[in-house]
């Protein structure tokens, strides 16, 4: 394992912590869109089929574990705990994420590195991350007003998606045949939704003003 690896690993998990951190102290989904979180957990869930079955390493075993339990902790809490969900902008998270989750499954079946069940859905699992953040950066701009763990939040995603592109490169140039068409475009594409989000999330920072985006 490389230090961009490593590193986008930890700004991964460090996204998860900050947003359990939010849930659990502040006891508040206030600007977090459940749609977004429905869809990583089914992202996890496709990705990780083999965990039982494929030994990589203890610390491969335990960040899947980790994102997981995770991922759907934050579904249930948001949907399920009496004082988070009453929290939650139905209003505003109206994006309709299960149109996503057909077209990437389309694109599994037809592009993947082995027609096999557990490579469709490694396959599909990778499209659907590239796209689930949307319902998240839609939500944000409509209501604008957005919150420093809110705001934390995605940047962290965003940076762990971007030191994963370097980690890539990294690996293209030290390792022989190196190639992952599927991850790499998927990851730029995942990459290029987020550009706005940071433009306006260093500029706050810089300036030392709220955080908002254009309508």
């Amino acid at each position: 394992m490389n230090l961009f690896r490593l590193a986008g690993d930890m700004t991964h998990l460090l996204s998860v912590v900050v947003l359990l951190l939010k849930i659990h102290t502040i006891k508040s989904c206030a600007g977090i869109s459940l749609k977004t979180q429905e869809l990583y957990a089914l992202v996890f869930a496709a990705r990780y089929l083999d965990l039982f079955v494929h030994f990589i390493s203890l610390y491969n075993t335990v960040m899947k574990l980790v994102f997981l339990a995770s991922s759907f902790s934050i579904v249930w809490y948001m949907r399920r705990h009496k004082i988070v969900r009453r929290t939650y902008d139905r209003e505003h998270d109206t994006f309709r994420h299960y149109f996503l989750v057909l077209p990437c499954l389309a694109l599994a079946l037809l592009i993947n590195e082995k027609f096999t069940f557990r490579e469709v859905m490694w396959a599909f699992s990778i499209y659907l991350e590239a796209v689930a953040i949307l319902p998240q950066l839609v939500l944000l701009q409509r209501t604008r007003n957005i919150d420093n763990l809110t705001g934390q939040y995605v940047f962290f995603l965003g940076a762990y998606r971007v030191l994963y592109i370097l980690n890539w490169i990294y690996r293209y140039f030290t390792e022989p045949h190196f190639v992952h068409w599927i991850s790499w475009i998927a990851g730029i594409v995942q990459t290029l939704l987020y550009a706005d989000f940071f433009y306006y999330y260093i500029m706050s920072w810089k300036n030392n003003v709220k955080l908002e985006l254009p309508a």
